[in-house]
């Protein structure tokens, strides 16, 4: 499983991301291309602990879903979001790409850190698997918009 802790790996990601326009046509799903944008920030903000929309530790989570979010399986298709990562709000393209930009690469900058917090749903992760959580989202997204 590739992460973005990676250069390689970041930087096909973030080649990947300039390549959206407000344009991009979702290839499944609801979201507009700005709305995606917006989703896309809420595991980065977990991670660099930015927010924690008010989750709370999950047992069923923890025992069931945690090895699916960083295993080599891509996400299917129309997959449910959880409920605090929704979007059903209109969004500014240039805005959110901007946001998502910033989280992107201010996660980037911390690549050589260690030590993490504890998701506040799931728990405990590597920084391996946080790597490959990030990247595995994102890549999920960038190929529903057909990048």
């Amino acid at each position: 499983m590739k992460s973005l802790f990676d250069a390689e790996t970041y930087s096909e990601t973030r080649n990947r991301l300039d390549k959206l326009s407000e344009n991009s046509e979702r290839q499944w799903g609801k979201m507009t291309v700005g709305q995606m944008m917006h989703h896309c920030q809420g595991p980065f903000n977990i991670m660099l602990e930015k927010d924690d929309y008010g989750m709370k530790p999950n047992l069923l989570a923890k025992l069931f879903f945690k090895k699916m979010l960083y295993n080599d399986t891509p996400f299917r298709k129309n997959l449910p979001t959880a409920k605090f990562l929704k979007e059903s709000e209109a969004r500014d393209f240039n805005i959110e790409k901007g946001k998502l930009t910033t989280l992107l690469d201010e996660f980037e900058s911390q690549r050589k850190r260690e030590e993490w917090k504890a998701h506040p749903g799931f728990g405990y992760f590597t920084k391996q698997q946080w790597g490959q959580i990030q990247y595995k989202h994102l890549d999920h997204h960038l190929k529903q918009f057909g990048v």
